[in-house]
This record gives C-alpha cells, structure tokens and sequence, in this order.
C-alpha cells in the first residue's frame, strides 16, 4: 500500500476500490506482512500513553499509569490478537465470497481487509493520549468508516450486485463480531491470570 493509495481511501473510497479491483495487488504474505506493521500502531501507542501519560475516565481527572511490564506484556497480547483477528477476517472474506458469487483470490481478499481495517489502526494513534472518552470517539468514527468501506469495496472487488453485496458484509461483519467478542473473553481471561495489569502508585 502505498501513500497514494492510502490517502485515496479517505477523499475517494469508490475509486481506490476499483483500483484495488483492477490493479495488480500485493502477495498475500506482503499484505500480512503490512498488516503487522499497521497493527504496531494501536500497541506501541497504548503502551506510550498508558506509561508516560497515564489513563484517565474523565477530564481533568487523575490519571493512572501501568507499570511498564505490565504495559509491556498487555501490548504485545494486544498487538497479537489484532494481528490474529485481521488475519482470520481476511481468510473469512475469502472462504465466504463464493457463497455470494464473488470470484476474488485470496490476495484481493487479503488486501480488501488492509483497506478496510485502515482507519481503525490509524486511529490506534489515539492511544496516546489515552482518555477514556477521547479513544472511544476516535475509535467509534473509523469504525464507522471502515464499515462504509467494506460496504463501498465489497460489490466492487467481488463483482456482485449491491443487494448481494449487502448480505456478505453483514456475513463479515457478524465473524467481525463473533472474532471480536472470542478476543475480548481472552483478555478477561489473561488480566485476571497471566497478565494481570499492575498500576503504579
């Protein structure tokens, strides 16, 4: 992915999609590998911010850091699972597509998923200043536009009608969602085992 394409998902999603439909595209372990460099993002910005900054619910409030090894191992468990959860989004778009009369390889699906996952891990910048309400907007907006994106992306990459088009996002989005709530039992589950956070004073 290069700048240029990047920023062309933001000021001009339908073209960028007709791009990535008709342009030559990335390997499939090229775009894991961009994946996993994007994933850093929303990790390295969290453990600096819950570190230096420290969180905080409210403004004005006092802010709580973690301990940096605490920070440390919480960040990579996170980095882990986005990776974990792009990856299986990814492969899912891919295993699903036929069912909806899509013909597209699983490069094209690999890289559908890095355009789309896009604005969310740029907005993993927000965990630098890691106020509760400031990351929760941040984070609620690209969600939103990484949604209109694969319902912008999909008809056009897999070559369906839009109303075919529809079904198989809501199909991506409900493994989004059964991916997302898996990974959420598994942080409960490390916090109050392996990796406990521990504040500081």
């Amino acid at each position: 992915m290069t700048i240029k394409s990047m920023s062309e998902i933001f000021y001009h999603p339908g073209l960028a999609m007709k791009h990535l439909r008709d342009e030559k595209l990335k390997g499939t372990a090229e775009v894991l590998f961009l994946l996993a460099a994007l994933a850093l993002i929303p990790s390295v910005s969290l453990f600096i911010g819950t570190t230096q900054i420290g969180w905080s619910l409210t403004p004005g409030g006092d802010a709580v850091k973690l301990s940096v090894i605490s920070a440390l191992n919480s960040s990579i468990a996170f980095y882990l699972a986005i990776c974990f959860a792009l990856g299986a989004m990814g492969f899912s778009i891919h295993w699903m597509e036929k069912t909806y009369g899509g013909h597209a390889s699983l490069e094209r699906c690999m890289n559908l998923t890095l355009y789309t996952a896009t604005p969310l891990l740029l907005s993993g910048f927000a965990g630098l200043y890691p106020m509760l309400w400031f990351c929760v907007a941040i984070g609620m907006v690209a969600l939103i536009y990484s949604v209109y994106l694969l319902f912008t992306g999909v008809p056009i990459i897999m070559k369906i009608p839009e109303e075919r088009g529809f079904m198989f996002c809501i199909s991506i989005l409900t493994v989004g969602v059964v991916i997302l709530v898996a990974l959420r039992s598994a942080t409960v589950f490390l916090w109050s085992t392996m990796t406990p956070l521990i504040y500081l004073p």
